[in-house]
């Protein structure tokens, strides 16, 4: 074994290096290095490679819950990606709207679609770098799933979100049941948010045709107290 094969951080770098970017490559990731490394790659081709493709429906499900249950700007798209769910707010005049991603690669992709206000670039994990109390709405579709974020993340969202915010976060229904989310949102129903609704939905059309398209969504509607 030479030094480049006795080297574990190398050989990750190699094996991420040849990953390919798809939605197998996104539900293995484990660490924020592994994201970003994956979606810088992914960012270019994410709209019509995965999401025209795979007939992706979830963040217009999750735009108009959204919109449904009277949210308003101006709103957080926590997760935006190359601003998918941004462009579906949008487009049923909610506004104005900031993306955050961890991604700056992914970010840059969403900035070009001229919806949003601000780009911030941030891991949940670590907080949002903006003050509390910013947001009447936070939408996210798509983050909270498999290799991406548990339901620690909410601490960080419901800090950013003024009271009375609206929040309709989708996640992905069997990370919603591993991950324990319904025990987190109870025990924060316990003072922190009120007006819980879960509601199921698919989030790919019938378009579909990959190994994971029955694959289905929570979606969580819910007023900061």
């Amino acid at each position: 074994m030479d030094a480049l094969d006795s080297n574990p951080l190398l050989r990750l770098h190699d094996s991420m290096s040849d990953t390919k970017p798809d939605l197998h490559a996104a539900y293995a990731l484990n660490s924020p290095e592994d994201h970003k490394r994956l979606y810088a790659e992914w960012a270019g081709d994410y709209d019509e490679g995965f999401a025209a493709l795979e007939d992706y429906q979830l963040h217009i499900n999750t735009a108009r819950a959204f919109v449904g249950a009277g949210g308003q700007g101006p709103v957080l798209d926590v997760g935006a990606g190359t601003g998918l769910c941004g462009a579906v707010l949008g487009g049923l005049g909610v506004g104005p709207i900031d993306a955050t991603d961890i991604s700056a690669e992914m970010l840059d992709q969403a900035m070009r679609k001229d919806i949003y206000r601000d780009a911030i670039e941030a891991d949940l994990n670590q907080g949002i770098p903006v003050p509390p109390d910013t947001y009447a709405g936070i939408v996210s579709s798509g983050t909270f799933t498999h290799g991406h974020l548990g339901p620690e993340a909410l601490t960080a969202l419901l800090r950013v979100a003024r009271p009375g915010a609206q929040f309709a976060l989708s996640i992905n229904a069997s990370h919603f049941d591993a991950q324990g989310f319904a025990a987190t949102l109870g025990k924060l129903e316990q003072g922190q948010i009120e007006n819980l609704t879960l509601t199921e939905t698919r989030i790919y059309g019938d378009l579909a045709a990959g190994p994971n398209k029955d694959d289905t969504a929570v979606i969580a509607l819910f007023e900061k107290s």
